[in-house]
């Protein structure tokens, strides 16, 4: 293992183990939903992207290092589309809040209303032949929520929220690839936290590129480690 991708894994774990909770990302707010794949534009060469079709998901809204919620921080939103590379096999997309421009989208944007602007991967995905960026849009309706758990959780609770799935090639603007819309907030029990990896579940055609792999890997593996010697389940 080269040196930086130790250093970042052992950081990783140990945080993780102090924390009982994941070194980043460590609490959210989580609710299930409905991602509706609407085709737009030429196939991406990807079945489960160029196929119209309702799925169901689970979404995990969290602060990125765990600051107290009136510091600035960037939110993640977690999303797990279920079976959807077949029976038991989900796929995972990691977003953080961003910008929406060729630059800003792949850049992480704190931000104190928490539905003020988009979700990014941040770094590029394999889609099919291409290479694009994906994000998830709040609906331009969407109402001012301050960032913190707290609020989002009220917010879920009060009624759904939609938010646009889209992706972007170099140098291109944003292309719709369906909707998702969530359902109220709930509580999971420990044994039932969803542990989110979009390098261990992903479709055949969608995936992230290589490009800091193994780094982002060593990290996801370290900080489930550190739990499970922590005394805890989950990611």
């Amino acid at each position: 293992m080269p040196a930086g991708t130790g250093l970042v894994a052992r950081a990783a774990r140990g945080i993780a183990h102090w924390r009982h909770a994941p070194a980043l990302h460590p609490f959210g707010v989580s609710c299930d939903g409905v991602l509706a794949v609407q085709p737009s534009g030429p196939p991406w060469g990807e079945p489960w992207l160029d196929e119209p079709g309702n799925h169901q998901v689970r979404m995990r809204w969290s602060r990125a290092v765990g600051l107290p919620g009136r510091l600035p921080d960037a939110l993640g939103l977690a999303l797990r589309v279920h079976d959807a590379a077949g029976p038991g096999r989900p796929l995972d997309l990691l977003l953080t809040s961003s910008g929406a421009g060729r630059r800003t989208r792949h850049l992480p944007l704190p931000r104190l209303d928490a539905l003020a602007g988009p979700y990014s991967t941040l770094l590029a995905y394999r889609i099919g032949e291409h290479h694009a960026v994906l994000a998830a849009h709040p609906d331009v309706a969407s109402p001012v929520v301050p960032n913190n758990l707290a609020a989002l959780r009220a917010t879920l609770g009060a009624g759904p929220l939609t938010f646009h799935l889209c992706a972007a090639l170099p140098g291109q603007g944003w292309r719709a690839l369906g909707t998702v819309t969530t359902g109220p907030p709930h509580d999971l029990p420990a044994q039932d936290t969803v542990s989110y990896d979009p390098y261990l579940n992903h479709l055949p055609h969608l995936r992230p590129t290589a490009r800091f792999s193994r780094l982002r890997e060593a990290a996801y593996a370290a900080s489930r480690a550190g739990r499970r010697t922590a005394g805890t389940s989950g990611p």
